[in-house]
């Protein structure tokens, strides 16, 4: 369903929400932000002092009451955070009660018949942004935090939250304008020509932050990963240790094992932590020639899981002769990004692994027995080894993990190239000049300097209500 806030229009408004998460929990928190903030919590705050009497940034405890009977809702602590030192700005107040969702309702109605508007999602990192507190990049970087799924990929949206991101944009911002500054001059006194070594150090200057948006760019593949996860496909033929596999990760009993081939008819997908990369774990149905109509199935969604994988692992059984169906199988995963996981080695000769592996050259093995967790540390080892390969200590952090930015930074790479071309050519500097906007105005979208409604309206709102 597509969704339409007009943010703008309505900045002036006063806001509110319930921010943590939908259920009953021990504690819950309705905010509020605008000018009417803290005169909306005086008529329904009952405590020792008024909200508007209160110092900022102090813990009141009263009670919340309904702002026309009088009534008792719910004992409450309640914070006062006076603009501008608040997360919005602007005046702020957050209402801890009871987290049941009955008293977290009644609160929030309290404040909407008082005089606030319902948040948008995201309205609240919106204001953020519009009052200068953060800068789009970093808006963005409070979604990636709340759906960082580990450590990892935890530290990596904290390094954009805190401007890192930001930090290296702006220096190709600032650069890029300090050239451009040099050309608006030559192109207005076109009698004092651009000399050759004036020329010659543009170009280098382009060249190396050129080179610098490169760099960024080629973190995408591996940025993304960290963000939205790994999606690792077991495959293999039928009773090779496909779900004894999933088990082994999981350290449970997830899928079905038995020693009858072909017990997985339909996906299983499970999610796990690999080294700091969030990994989702997909066992399939074994891959073999059969006519069952529902083995065929199983065998159809194996084929489109092994498209939609990041990493492929082929299970082998060590302790059997590679058949025709993995031949086939090898046909299928052969392009794709894979490890050779020979299983059952308990039950294998060194003679007969010896075979699979020569059988199997140039191709990434690792030896395993999955009922008896043997080598499964290392196959972990080995599957984040080979999907994250960025040296983050090198890279201080800056890793690109959103498709915005990603395409964004290409178009500005481009800028970069055609006015490289252009001032190479000793075409008209006003050429120069405009494709190097282009590149400011395309750094510029990323953190807010240039941006579209739409793409304000598009970003704010896929964030959740409250924050």
């Amino acid at each position: 369903m597509n969704y339409s806030f007009d943010y703008l229009s309505k900045k002036e408004d006063t806001i509110t929400a319930i921010s943590t998460p939908l259920g009953t929990g021990g504690l819950g928190i309705v905010r509020i932000s605008g000018k009417k903030a803290i005169s909306i919590a005086d008529k329904i705050f009952k405590g020792k002092v008024l909200p508007s009497q209160a110092e900022s940034h102090t813990l009141n405890f009263g009670k919340i009451v309904d702002a026309k009977t009088k009534e008792k809702i719910d004992e409450v602590f309640l914070t006062v955070m006076k603009a501008p030192r608040s997360y919005t700005k602007e005046d702020m107040v957050e209402i801890t009660s009871h987290g049941s969702s009955f008293i977290l309702y009644k609160i929030l109605q309290q404040t909407l018949n008082c005089g606030a508007r319902l948040a948008y999602p995201g309205e609240f990192t919106f204001r953020a942004f519009l009052n200068g507190r953060i800068d789009l990049a970093q808006a963005e970087a409070v979604a990636e935090v709340i759906k960082a799924k580990t450590d990892l990929s935890l530290k990596v949206a904290l390094s954009h939250l805190e401007g890192s991101l930001s930090e290296k944009l702006n220096s190709f911002r600032d650069r890029l304008i300090e050239i451009l500054a040099n050309l608006e001059v030559q192109i207005d006194f076109p009698e004092e020509d651009l000399e050759p070594k004036d020329r010659s150090l543009i170009l280098a200057e382009l060249k190396e932050i050129e080179d610098g948006i490169s760099l960024l760019l080629s973190t995408y593949d591996e940025g993304k990963i960290l963000k939205d996860g790994l999606r690792v496909v077991i495959v293999g033929k039928p009773n090779v240790g496909k779900s004894s596999l999933l088990n082994a990760f999981l350290k449970e009993e997830r899928a079905i094992v038995t020693p009858f081939p072909g017990t997985t008819r339909d996906v299983i997908s499970e999610e796990a932590n690999f080294k700091g990369i969030p990994v989702r774990l997909v066992d399939t149905a074994g891959f073999r020639v059969s006519k069952d109509t529902i083995e065929l199935e199983g065998i159809k969604r194996t084929k489109l899981e092994i498209n939609r994988a990041d990493m492929i692992l082929w299970v082998v059984d060590a302790s059997q002769k590679l058949d025709q169906d993995e031949l086939d199988l090898e046909n299928q995963v052969k392009d794709f990004k894979h490890i050779v996981v020979l299983n059952k080695i308990d039950l294998a000769s060194e003679k007969q692994i010896l075979e699979i592996e020569q059988n199997l050259k140039e191709k990434v093995k690792r030896k395993i027995c999955a009922l008896k967790q043997e080598g499964i540390n290392e196959l972990i080892d080995t599957i984040a080894s080979m999907a994250i390969t960025i040296d983050r200590d090198s890279n201080g952090d800056v890793i690109l993990t959103n498709l915005r930015h990603k395409d964004s930074l290409s178009r500005a790479k481009e800028g970069i190239l055609k006015g490289r071309k252009s001032l190479e050519k000793n075409m008209s500097l006003e050429f120069v000049a405009l494709d190097l906007r282009i590149t400011l105005d395309s750094i510029g979208e990323i953190i807010g300097k240039t941006v579209t409604e739409d793409i304000l309206n598009k970003i704010f709102s896929d964030f959740c209500i409250g924050k």
